[in-house]
C-alpha cells in the first residue's frame, strides 16, 4: 500500500503541469496532501535519540 503511494507522488511529480488548468493543478496538489498525511500516520513508531539512551542507561546504572 505505501509503496502504491509512492508510485503515485512520482507520477505526479513526473507530469508537464504547464498544459493544465489551475483546477486540475489544484485537485493534483489536493491529492499529493492527502497521500502525505496517510504515509506520515502510517510510519508510527517508537523512536530513541543517541541521547536518551544514554541517559537510559545511566540511570539503569545508578539505580541496580
Amino acid at each position: 500500500e505505501v509503496k502504491v503511494m509512492l508510485n503515485r507522488l512520482d507520477e505526479i511529480k513526473a507530469i508537464d503541469k504547464s498544459n493544465m488548468t489551475s483546477e486540475e493543478k489544484k485537485e493534483l496538489r489536493k491529492e499529493v496532501r492527502t497521500i502525505k498525511k496517510e504515509l506520515k500516520s502510517t510510519g508510527n513508531g517508537v523512536y530513541l535519540s543517541v541521547g536518551a539512551i544514554i541517559i537510559i542507561i545511566l540511570l539503569l546504572i545508578l539505580l541496580l
